[in-house]
């Protein structure tokens, strides 16, 4: 039986892409003997690894514009919010692929599936910050102003979602897509100041009399800027996080040029 959606009410389409969340929040727990406990306990495993880790370097604290701070809780927001974009990174090559029975036997706008990816992403990682808040106020109870936490969710879903479509766009009509995507997945999280501070970016473009602002065109590191203004009540560069939510919302409108003008030829390719 063939399924339309081509011309139902958003109420319809609301329906079916929370259908479509809930099935991959599924999915990624499926056969598994703990199920959706993960969400939480995978967070708790980063901790006590990365835990072990800095006490086997003997990193205890670190130092930005002369104040000195734990490393600890530095390292592991940078890390579990960083994992949301890897995993949605990593998760975008087969959202159209990975359906292709779905979109060749039914007509339904084909976005709602990288969006469910997201949103299923998104929805995972609020409960990883759960963990990461009842890390936080056990080691160090001082957060920072509340508004930093929606506006940097805000701006890093729009990224998410940017990139989902055009990595799953790129994945069907280009399939070295998912070696090209291992290479600068890494390259990027070591591009992005999630175990450093923003300020060593920065001192290194001074160096070559480039302008600090550069540092922000890297939307991860505003993002992560304001999480920490928020659970770790560092100082923001609001300027920074504007630029990079900026570049946000322009990969979030790129992604959905291509994927809408290539969305129609993703049957018969696939």
């Amino acid at each position: 039986m063939t399924m339309s959606f081509s011309g139902t009410s958003w109420l319809e389409r609301h329906e079916l892409l929370l259908m479509l969340v809930v099935r991959n929040v599924k999915i990624r727990y499926k056969n598994s003997v703990l199920g959706f406990f993960w969400s939480l306990l995978t967070p708790i495993c980063f901790i006590a690894i990365y835990a072990i880790f800095a006490g086997i370097l003997g990193i205890r604290t670190s130092m930005i514009g002369g104040e000195t701070f734990d490393f600890m809780p530095y390292l592991i927001t940078g890390i579990i919010v960083w994992q949301y974009t890897a995993t949605c990174f990593n998760d975008a090559l087969h959202a159209i692929t990975g359906n292709s029975n779905l979109i060749k036997k039914a007509r339904f706008p084909r976005l709602l599936l990288p969006l469910a990816m997201v949103l299923a992403n998104a929805f995972n990682f609020l409960l990883t910050l759960l963990v990461l808040l009842a890390y936080l106020a056990f080691t160090r109870p001082a957060f920072g102003p509340v508004g930093w936490l929606p506006l940097a969710l805000l701006a890093q879903t729009a990224l998410c979602l940017g990139l989902a479509l055009l990595i799953a766009t790129s994945n069907v009509f280009f399939r070295d897509t998912e070696h090209i995507i291992g290479v600068a997945s890494m390259a990027w999280f070591f591009l992005t100041p999630v175990f450093y501070p923003a300020s060593r970016q920065i001192e290194f473009l001074a160096a070559y009399d480039l302008a600090p602002w550069l540092v922000y065109l890297n939307p991860m590191t505003g993002i992560l800027g304001a999480y920490r203004a928020f659970f770790l009540g560092l100082a923001p560069a609001a300027g920074g996080f504007a630029i990079s939510a900026a570049v946000s919302v322009c990969v979030l409108v790129a992604g959905l040029a291509l994927f809408q003008s290539s969305e129609g030829n993703f049957g018969d390719v696939l």
